[in-house]
């Protein structure tokens, strides 16, 4: 055997040399490690969860001698293996970060400028206002939105909140942009809004759909599971427009024309019957509505879903054979086929296709949502959601609005009636029907559709507060901004996208002048006269109340305590009692939630999406997310490495509209236009075009996206709507992230905001390389 020629010339070393190639792609993560220190004596190392995705990777947060966070280390939690991703590596960054609010803010107009004032002058003025709009116009006239990545006791309070101290039955959350359509599809089809199936069931499937779902991206860490059911001989389907990193190493990619899923599954459905590959004894013992649903696919040949999805006969027919033939098989979605008009349909095709062919409620087969924000299931579950009470009662039902008034201490006729969706919520403001607000955790600003009805909307409130604990977009148009904690200055739970329940731990004390979320809520109910309903001084004492107010219900938390959570890590509801060791995976006596204990398959029929194509407008938009941000980056978008890794949005673009990387391309729907650089890669369809959405105007997707609703879910249709795009002469500018008074923007973290060119390291396969 030969040994290896000497590389001639030889690879440099010096730091600020690379090989021909590579300098780019090392550059664009920094050169991080001179900067970073371990030498902390004294330190310890608290377990607790990242705050970001729905798959709540565990992690020790580093605190040194004066008890501030100064770093992270993976932990060896059962969910992710020691294992984290960029976001979840540098999550600790926001604990100390110099553009943190530590004092409310307020301005009585909005020609001033904010102005830092006392708690005191901030909550008697925000009291003020409440009292003044509802005494003129009534209790509605005044609205709540929360959010998802608030842990679950925040959650809950903010819907007694809405409903007990402000009496308005306007209350929904940012969740209402995520997975409502699955949890409409859940509730309609088993009578229980959750996965079915652990994570660690992946590894036992032999195979895997997923639609819509960006895993490498959105939840890198979860790839851990798919690559262990490939070790063992998995087959894997995915279903999406763009060739993303998973789909690139699938068995079958399916790149439908967005807006096509449910015919699309339909079909796959219509070829599962024609060729006996049903599981009619399944059908007959657990399900109602199976003639229904077998009738109404036969109107779905392949023929048909072919034309309308832009995909091969041939592909949907291997799809059908390649996931009924499995003995075992799982599906799973995210928001890419639930952010839709017809969201719930979507996922519905997708729960008959694992119901016809008998795969639920057995190891390494069932169907899953993978949840956006961290507390994306958990956050829908106990009360913030518009329709919801908590324990996922419905606030239409007499006897469940009977339940929590007498949790609660409230005469019935005192609980408002059930409330609108966010975006509907942003449509009543533009009318003057709502003319208050408390917003807290999101930004509205950046993450609604049609950036313009939703700025028109806030414009018109009379009175606008927001919590945050960085001035977001949203806030710095508010008249009130409270500075509140994150998430390692509080302990609290999440449920992850497996209903796994999860404990947060606090990690350091807020900074002077921060307060809690749970603090600022209870003080507001107080000074409103509501105080004996909202006395709760921490986290611990609202749990306890929240497992009292979930009791019995499907959603049932009560059989979890925290000294459970510490010593399991994690606990899947329905938990019932203290010696229950939770529901992993649901239906396993082939039985669901509904009253008769079936699965209530539903008839889907496929419409196209709401914006129409035209000669003007003939491609397709798209929107997700990428690898290094999160959400609206109201987070992200501060900390260096992951602005260093991914500065700015940009527009991908098949080869064949003759577009080179980096070119300037104006993208043009009937909402606006936006300019961005071009990443050119033959991995997205020809007639469909993707930009990421974590940006705000103007270099905001949503700047051209569509507020179109699911009528059940009142989801956006984010994913789908009519565009063209055409030469612009100059990339836009990415715009700094707002700062308080007195603060300029964090120097090291925008540094890179300013390039031109799209990022080094394109999803799918680029045509070009940057010079």
């Amino acid at each position: 055997m030969t040994s290896p020629l000497p590389l001639d010339p030889p690879l440099p070393l010096d730091p600020s040399i690379a090989p021909p190639g590579t300098r780019d792609f090392r550059d664009a993560g920094g050169i991080p490690a001179d900067r970073w220190r371990a030498d902390q004596n004294g330190e310890t190392l608290v377990p607790t969860h990242c705050c970001f995705c729905g798959v709540q990777c565990g992690m020790y947060l580093r605190v040194d001698r004066a008890g501030k966070v100064f770093g992270v280390e993976p932990r060896n939690h059962d969910i992710n293996r020691m294992r984290l991703c960029p976001k979840g590596i540098n999550a600790y960054q926001q604990v100390n970060h110099p553009d943190r609010l530590t004092a409310p803010l307020m301005r009585r107009s909005r020609d001033e400028e904010f102005a830092e004032v006392s708690w005191d002058e901030a909550l008697d003025f925000t009291v003020s206002e409440i009292r003044r709009i509802q005494g003129d116009h009534g209790n509605d006239a005044f609205g709540v939105l929360g959010g998802a990545s608030l842990f679950t006791e925040k959650t809950y309070l903010v819907g007694k909140f809405a409903r007990v101290a402000l009496r308005t039955r306007h209350v929904d959350y940012n969740g209402r942009l995520c997975m409502v359509s699955a949890a409409g599809a859940n509730k309609l089809s088993f009578g229980i809004d959750r996965a079915a199936n652990p994570f660690s069931d992946i590894l036992l499937t032999d195979c895997l759909l997923i639609a819509g779902s960006n895993v490498g991206e959105c939840f890198p860490v979860m790839t851990q599971y798919l690559w262990g059911a490939r070790d063992r001989g998995a087959s894997l389907i995915v279903v999406d427009p763009r060739e993303t990193a998973i789909a690139r190493t699938a068995d079958v990619h399916v790149a439908l024309k967005p807006g096509t899923d449910s015919a699309f599954f339909n079909a796959v459905l219509h070829v599962v019957v024609a060729e006996g590959l049903a599981d009619e004894a399944y059908l007959a013992a657990h399900t109602t509505g199976w003639d229904e649903v077998e009738k109404a696919v036969r109107a779905y040949p392949p023929s048909r879903a072919a034309a309308v999805c832009g995909v091969p006969e041939e592909q949907i027919v291997q799809v059908a054979r390649m996931f009924a033939g499995a003995d075992k098989a799982m599906a799973m979605h995210a928001r890419g086929i639930e952010h839709h008009s017809q969201g719930v349909e979507n996922c519905l095709s997708v729960i008959n296709l694992c119901v016809a062919t008998g795969n639920l409620g057995r190891p390494g087969a069932g169907y899953g949502t993978l949840t956006g924000q961290g507390n994306g299931q958990g956050g829908r579950e106990h009360g913030q959601k518009s329709d919801l009470l908590p324990g996922g009662r419905s606030i239409t039902d007499d006897e469940h609005r009977r339940q929590i008034c007498r949790i609660w201490g409230i005469e019935e006729s005192d609980l408002p009636l059930a409330g609108t969706s966010m975006m509907e919520m942003v449509w009543q403001m533009q009318r003057r029907e709502i003319r208050g607000l408390i917003g807290i955790c999101n930004n509205p600003f950046v993450s609604l559709p049609n950036y313009r009805t939703v700025k028109e909307g806030y414009d018109t409130l009379e009175f606008h507060a927001q919590f945050d604990f960085f001035l977001s977009e949203t806030a710095a148009a508010a008249h009130v901004v409270l500075p509140v904690t994150v998430w390692a200055e509080d302990e609290g739970v999440m449920a992850n996208a497996e209903a796994r329940v999860i404990k947060h731990n606090k990690a350091q004390e807020p900074p002077p002048g921060v307060r809690t979320d749970t603090w600022v809520m209870c003080e507001i109910a107080r000074r409103l006269g509501h105080g004996d309903t909202f006395d709760f001084p921490g986290s611990r004492e609202v749990f306890e109340e929240l497992r009292i107010a979930s009791a019995g219900t499907v959603n049932d938390y009560y059989g979890i305590t925290y000294e459970r959570l510490e010593e399991t890590g994690g606990i899947a509801w329905p938990c019932p009692a203290t010696d229950h060791p939770g529901t992993p995976r649901l239906f396993e006596d082939g039985r669901t939630a509904h009253p008769d204990g079936k699965i209530h398959l539903q008839v889907v029929e496929w419409h196209a999406p709401m914006d129409p194509y035209s000669e003007e407008y003939p491609l397709s938009l798209t929107t997700g997310r990428t690898v290094a941000h999160f959400l609206s980056g109201n987070q992200t978008r501060r900390l260096g490495a992951l602005v260093e890794q991914t500065p700015r949005p940009w527009v991908e673009v098949h080869p064949s509209h003759g577009f080179r990387d980096g070119d300037p391309v104006r993208v043009v729907t009937r909402r606006g236009s936006l300019v961005l650089p071009a990443l050119v890669t033959e991995a997205i369809r020809p007639d469909t075009v993707f930009v990421p959405y974590h940006w705000p105007m103007p270099t905001a997707a949503n700047g051209l996206t569509l507020d179109a609703l699911d009528p059940r879910s009142k989801i956006p249709e984010y994913k789908v709507c009519a565009a063209r795009i055409e030469s612009a002469a100059q990339v836009t500018e990415v715009p700094a992230p707002p700062t308080a008074p007195g603060h300029e923007a964090y120097p090291e973290t925008q540094a890179s905001r300013t390039d031109p060119r799209p990022p080094t390291s394109p999803q799918g396969r680029g045509t070009a390389e940057r010079g």
